[in-house]
């Protein structure tokens, strides 16, 4: 079959005037050359006095590539490559198009045919460059977008900006929501302090009728990347799916979540992925603390389904990990005989005394600390908003580069001061491990057969390491040995 041949011819005013490329004898060399090897001509493309450096400005080669895309032309032949263009990014795009459409291309004076073995390979010549492109556009903008972190701004995500902030078009920089934001805080609360699991905060949100950033409904993945989010203490990061190349820094926006409020989530996360090596059943809360008192060992859980009553009921037990393979002699212990041990040895908890005025005293201590800590967070925050305002006086040449060199350094003594004495009250703990064990037993007391399934499995493991119980040999009654209490 002969194959469907396009000529396209091109020449710009001052190229003719200065070499004779005139487009009649272009077009009388490719006459000839389609004679010879007998294709079939099926349209001619002129661009007539009009540059070759881009693809756009040219309507006659825009109305060749839709004719190639529709199948209509087989083999695009031009008098010389420049001819086609001037540009090698633009030569790359137009091979590839070809490519793709199954069009063959050939040049006159080049003696390029993509149909022969040198033509070929002169195609994967410019495969080679093409991918060169691309990888140093890549490459570049990676550059680019790394630096723009290094300097305090958020990458978009595909436009779409973190739950709780906003940004204005033609805005580099992000802004608190204020609603959004109060939901923010709320998320941090009840993962923290009511210790709701993520399932549960975004059932809680989706009750009550809480939109999330997709005006749709929660999710637990949702929850969990707010909770593991840097934006909301004032950081940005950059590839946080490339471990190698990750890194945060300060953000130029406004914070919503104290550090130490998010820092104690990301502790309580990694307490959890410790104590947690699957995740148990309600009817199992004790799974992940309980540790065999007869050889040290954890405990994992069994549970089976009985009619009682006409009602199919869950009986759950626990036995020692290395009963059948070390040979330890701990029986089977059912879930309801630890709780009954359980809240035995909270009631007769009696390990230590402290005497009432070491209590206050530590307590008015601590209060003393969150005070001085709360003063000083505020001092920073202040010059970290001065040095921002510093930052906006240059960049809107409000200031010489003296002056803002000068201002900054006195802003950031004054904020490695304050960092020091937080990070000094940080370090000091008024409250000792046994006060700690008092204030969580007592908690227990009071709290515990107010607390459902789920509450009382995220407490134990919020609070308590390990729970070590056995099954007496002679009596089988179950005996809580000593509790662990996680250091805090």
């Amino acid at each position: 079959m002969k194959m469907k041949t396009a000529i396209y011819l091109r020449v710009s005013s001052n190229e003719q005037a200065k070499h004779g490329f005139s487009i009649g004898a272009q077009e009388d060399n490719l006459h000839s050359l389609i004679k010879i090897k007998g294709w079939e001509l099926c349209g001619i493309y002129i661009d007539d006095g009009i540059s070759g450096k881009n693809i756009n400005d040219r309507p006659e080669l825009n109305r060749l590539i839709d004719d190639v895309k529709q199948g209509k032309v087989e083999n695009v032949l031009v008098y010389r490559i420049d001819r086609l263009t001037r540009s090698t990014k633009d030569l790359i795009t137009l091979m590839e198009l070809f490519n793709d459409n199954n069009c063959a291309f050939n040049s006159l004076t080049e003696s390029i045919d993509t149909t022969t073995p040198a033509g070929r390979f002169f195609i994967k010549i410019i495969g080679i460059f093409a991918e060169f492109e691309r990888e140093s556009i890549i490459e570049r903008v990676s550059v680019a977008l790394e630096k723009k972190v290094k300097d305090g701004y958020i990458l978009p995500n595909y436009g779409a900006i973190s739950y709780g902030y906003s940004r204005e078009i033609g805005n580099r920089e992000i802004a608190i929501s204020d609603k959004e934001a109060q939901i923010v805080k709320e998320i941090y609360s009840m993962y923290l302090h009511k210790h709701m699991t993520f399932n549960a905060i975004a059932k809680e949100l989706n009750m009550r009728g809480v939109p999330s950033s997709t005006n749709i409904t929660w999710s637990g993945s949702g929850v969990s990347h707010i909770l593991t989010n840097p934006i909301y203490i004032g950081k940005v990061r950059y590839s946080v799916r490339d471990e190698k190349k990750y890194f945060e820094t300060e953000g130029k926006h406004e914070a919503i979540i104290p550090e130490k409020i998010f820092y104690d989530v990301q502790n309580k996360m990694e307490k959890l992925k410790k104590t947690i090596r699957k995740r148990p059943r309600e009817d199992n809360y004790f799974c992940g603390t309980l540790m065999c008192a007869v050889c040290g060992s954890k405990m994992t859980t069994h549970g089976q389904y009985k009619f009682y009553g006409g009602e199919e009921r869950y009986y759950g037990s626990y036995s020692c990990l290395e009963k059948k393979d070390k040979g330890c002699k701990s029986g089977y212990i059912a879930h309801n005989s630890v709780e009954s041990a359980f809240k035995d040895y909270i009631d007769g908890y009696a390990d230590f005394e402290i005497e009432p005025e070491l209590i206050n005293a530590n307590r008015e201590l601590e209060q003393d600390i969150f005070e001085k800590r709360s003063e000083y967070e505020a001092f920073l925050a202040k010059l970290v908003k001065k040095e921002k305002d510093i930052v906006r006086l240059y960049v809107n040449e409000k200031i010489d580069f003296e002056e803002y060199h000068n201002m900054l350094d006195v802003i950031r003594t004054e904020k490695k001061a304050y960092a020091d004495k937080i990070a000094e009250l940080k370090n000091t703990a008024p409250l000792n491990d046994k006060i700690n064990k008092e204030d969580i037993i007592s908690s227990l007391r009071e709290n515990w057969e107010y607390l459902t399934k789920m509450e009382r499995m995220q407490f134990l493991q919020t609070y308590i390491e390990a729970i070590y119980a056995q099954r007496e040999p002679d009596t089988k009654q179950v005996l809580i040995k000593r509790i662990e209490f996680y250091k805090r």
